[in-house]
């Protein structure tokens, strides 16, 4: 059986192990399935498609969750960085509002940009431009921005790229493995259908059996 959307991972695996292990372990399905080719060695190949698959679908489990992770640290970094650049930006903006040049400087006329690297370049300038520039950095202070204040945000901008370094690179390995997982769930599908044809045809006289390998089957 091929997975599908109404059918979990997860489930499909389970469905997949009992399958594996009962036609081991029941000596009627067992000797059938043998008659049919399905001998102790082809099973083996089965089981170890089946550990494969089991193996690179435990490893996307836990690159998943490093990814949702790493994500959270980032998106929290960058949200202190934001309510902290939104504050210094308002105030700049009132206390240069006669000084256009100075507006400019900071990047801080017109509309802010939403897409991450271009923000982050507007913020990175315009806290390079105030912690450079003492006249700025002494208006500002009339408003209450401070020395703590603007080397906090700093800090965070290295901190942001830190995290957004790290969150892509999990999204990288995830994505990888996701291949991985995929590429193993087409050949231990592959294998399972074929062997799910041939014991509705080996157990066709013990229809009952069938519920040993995980197969439904009408009253």
């Amino acid at each position: 059986m091929a997975t599908n959307k109404t059918n979990s991972e997860a489930a499909v695996l389970e469905q997949y192990r009992v399958s594996l292990e009962n036609v081991k372990n029941q000596p009627t399905i067992s000797s059938l399935l043998d008659e049919f080719g399905y001998t102790p060695e082809v099973i083996a190949v089965g089981e170890s498609l089946f550990a494969n698959t089991l193996q690179v679908y435990t490893l996307n489990k836990t690159e998943d969750d490093e990814t949702s992770a790493a994500y959270a640290v980032f998106n929290q970094k960058k949200s202190e960085l934001a309510a902290l650049y939104k504050a210094h930006r308002k105030k700049a903006k009132v206390a240069f509002r006669n000084e256009p040049v100075t507006l400019d400087l900071l990047a801080v006329s017109g509309n802010l940009s939403g897409a991450h690297v271009k923000w982050m370049e507007t913020v990175k300038k315009f806290y390079a431009e105030v912690s450079n520039n003492t006249e700025i950095k002494t208006s500002l202070a009339r408003f209450k921005v401070t020395d703590e204040e603007i080397s906090q945000a700093i800090s965070l901008i290295t901190e942001v790229e830190t995290a957004r370094a790290a969150y892509l690179r999990e999204v990288g390995e995830s994505e990888d493995t996701t291949q991985q997982k995929d590429a193993a769930f087409t050949k231990l599908d592959v294998w399972m259908s074929d062997f799910y044809a041939v014991a509705k045809i080996a157990l066709e006289d013990h229809p009952q059996l069938l519920e040993s390998l995980g197969k439904s089957v009408r009253s």
